[in-house]
């Protein structure tokens, strides 16, 4: 019998039902859902709103469902409506009506909101982990490339020389902001609806702030209503997600492109790619190819909840319902798309050489060059000018600017001396860019230092 049920004369419709229940994906709060449950229990009993004796039945006859069902001695039934409707039968069974004062000054309304922030934040805390797990692996392989000159690109087309490290620690970086915005996420997220009642709290006299303490939550909800409507923090969690299958998709589209005949400039680990059933020569990148498409699967989901909230007037409705489906699949999607990413990033083998090959091709020196002219007195806008026509005389030529005859050179500017062979070399180029954050194998050494040091701290 469904807990509503008491005052309908008529059964629900199978198919309604089927359509109604949330049981097939909110069983996976079955910890939250007892958890939020043994500390209601506790703060009723604290009150004098349950006695003493039924509060200890309560939260005993609670922990013994929980260990069954992490036990597998108990399984969670398909016919519940939803998790919380099964925990209570299940209570009410073991324990009679003790188990029926349960509910006493609570609506599935706060107690849904409630567990949804339990998990959540328990999921939060996974990913924050996850995360880390990666930044490490790129802070480790950056450390080994922290001398392997490659060309940068702008518009994607050959730009500056950097080294492998530096480039792979842009992508810590953006992956600390993830850690960052899941790490605010939860602060808001960690605050307790219970209390509020089905939008209007109760007459009954609760202590919400002790609850929210038993919970490890840093407060309560100021206003009932928006205790049980609201849904920011899944929408901000889903967005956090976003971005970082935004940052693995970038990186991704990286890989897919450094794996090419192309490129060419790291070789995936066999245990993370595929072959083609048709040409033998293949080898596919796939694991990254599916990261950088599972990202419009959570960028879906987030216009999924951005929708669903957007029209609600106060205060519950079960449009809400759908929050669920939505953030549990972002979360899904972005552990799974992890736990594949990582060993994949760690396993790849470096091509440095087929780096510095591209690197010497370009002109990505040219900067350079001009730099050079202007430590000789020459005024930049004029150097930039004398080295975009040395530029287009060296590809006329089939020059580059490192086998440039220095006659050549001084036809264009007399400033020019042997000294430029040694200021336009890759090396020379990269080592140079020692400024904060730059290039040079120094500056990224202190990169990864740093950032170490950052993940220790989280």
């Amino acid at each position: 019998m469904k807990l509503w049920a008491s005052n309908f004369h008529k059964a629900l419709d199978k198919q309604a039902d089927d359509f109604n229940s949330s049981i097939s994906f909110d069983s996976r709060m079955y910890r939250q859902d007892i958890t939020g449950s043994i500390a209601h229990a506790r703060m009723l009993g604290k009150q004098g709103i349950i006695t003493a004796a039924d509060c200890e039945a309560i939260v005993s006859g609670l922990e013994g469902i929980l260990a069954d069902i992490e036990a597998g001695a108990l399984e969670i039934s398909p016919d519940a409506e939803d998790i919380h409707s099964f925990v209570e039968g299940e209570l009410t069974s073991r324990i009679g009506d003790a188990g029926k004062r349960l509910h006493t000054a609570r609506s599935r309304n706060d107690q849904v909101a409630l567990d949804i922030r339990l998990y959540l934040r328990d999921e939060a805390k996974t990913l924050i982990s996850d995360i880390k797990k990666l930044i490490a692996v790129l802070c480790d392989k950056a450390d080994e490339g922290r001398e392997y000159v490659m060309p940068g690109y702008t518009h994607m087309q050959r730009a500056q020389p950097v080294t492998f490290g530096h480039h792979l620690m842009a992508y810590a970086q953006m992956l600390l902001r993830d850690i960052g915005r899941l790490s605010d996420c939860v602060k808001r997220m960690n605050i307790s609806p219970l209390g509020s009642g089905a939008l209007a709290t109760t007459t009954y006299d609760l202590d919400r702030k002790y609850a929210a303490e038993l919970l490890g939550m840093d407060g309560i909800t100021a206003n009932s209503l928006d205790g049980v409507s609201d849904r920011d923090f899944v929408i901000e969690l889903i967005s956090c997600l976003s971005l970082v299958m935004v940052h693995l998709s970038r990186l991704s589209e990286e890989i897919i492109l450094w794996c090419s005949w192309e490129f060419k400039f790291i070789e995936l680990d066999d245990a993370y790619s595929t072959g083609s059933s048709i040409m033998p020569q293949k080898k596919n990148p796939d694991m990254a190819e599916l990261v950088r498409g599972k990202s419009g699967r959570v960028f879906g989901d987030l216009t999924a909840m951005l929708t669903a909230v957007k029209g609600l007037p106060l205060a519950y409705n079960k449009d809400m319902q759908e929050d669920k489906e939505a953030v549990f699949d972002a979360v899904d999607t972005v552990k799974m798309c992890l736990s594949v990413f990582t060993p994949m990033i760690a396993t790849m083998r470096v091509l440095p050489e087929n780096m510095r090959r591209a690197a010497s091709g370009g002109f990505i020196n040219a900067t350079d060059c001009a730099d050079y002219l202007v430590e000789k007195g020459l005024p930049f806008r004029d150097a930039y000018k004398t080295v975009s026509e040395i530029v287009a005389h060296c590809i006329e030529n089939g020059l580059t600017l490192e086998s440039m005859p220095m006659s050549d050179y001084k036809s264009f500017c007399d400033k020019f001396d042997d000294g430029v062979y040694d200021a336009i070399s890759l090396e020379s180029c990269v080592n140079r860019r020692s400024v904060a954050g730059g290039p040079s194998p120094g500056q990224v050494a202190k990169q990864i230092a740093d950032v170490r040091e950052t993940l220790e701290k989280i």
